[in-house]
């Protein structure tokens, strides 16, 4: 069916006009996104078309890489690069602090404050948490971004970066793609020496966050719980 045969109620920027962004499924957004379809199929098919590529899930459709999106019939560069921009600038958004600073009182604070952005990455990727004495927060900052299974850290370079925001605690955050937050021998030893090595400089090591989509596991609780 054609976008001209449907009713004003039903073509996705009409609706979001009239009623909202809210009011719109997943699949009206991408359209918005995407803009047109082809000439077989039009942009409301196209984006369902992509979404059930993704099982249904956004957060999957966010790890899709250019080329895979491109790869979907109807999509091409173009269409593949906005899509893409759109997940990145939402997760920038949810990075972005307005006003006061948050506390840092819990796991769950750091959880409900990293998730957005590692939700559904489809690589590890390792990130402090820099804190006050207050236990405000000073600065969230990525180390590094590695490969499905391992992403480096260096010590020294973490100190660093401490000292010069005048950190006095710090939380490690990394994800597990794979799903399982359990800890790994090199986590274990990685926090065992991230924290004898922030000790010597008098900041404190207040845990380490593995994340996985739906769980967590936080060396200070010493437990795996559900998101």
């Amino acid at each position: 069916m054609k976008l001209r045969e449907l009713g004003a109620d039903e073509l996705p920027r009409e609706k979001m006009l009239e009623k909202g962004p809210e009011a719109l499924t997943n699949s009206e957004l991408i359209a918005i996104m995407l803009r047109t379809g082809t000439g077989a199929t039009n942009v409301l098919d196209l984006s369902r078309a992509l979404l059930r590529d993704a099982g249904g899930s956004i957060v999957m459709l966010s790890t899709f890489s250019t080329d895979r999106l491109s790869a979907v019939p109807g999509i091409g560069p173009a269409k593949a690069v906005t899509l893409a921009a759109a997940f990145e600038l939402g997760r920038r958004f949810a990075m972005e602090n307005a006003g006061e600073k948050p506390l840092i009182n819990s796991a769950a604070d750091v959880v409900s404050l990293m998730i957005p952005l590692l939700k559904g990455k489809g690589r590890e990727e390792c990130w402090m948490v820099f804190l006050s004495r207050s236990k405000s927060l000073i600065r969230q900052e990525r180390l590094s971004l590695g490969s499905e299974h391992d992403a480096s850290v260096g010590v020294r370079h973490i100190v660093s970066r401490a000292l010069e925001l005048k950190a006095a605690a710090a939380i490690l955050v990394h994800n597990h793609p794979a799903g399982n937050p359990h800890p790994s021998r090199s986590d274990i030893r990685l926090t065992e020496h991230l924290k004898k090595t922030l000790d010597a400089v008098d900041i404190d090591l207040l845990d380490h966050i593995i994340l996985s989509d739906n769980s967590y596991y936080s060396f200070c609780d010493e437990i795996i719980k559900h998101i």
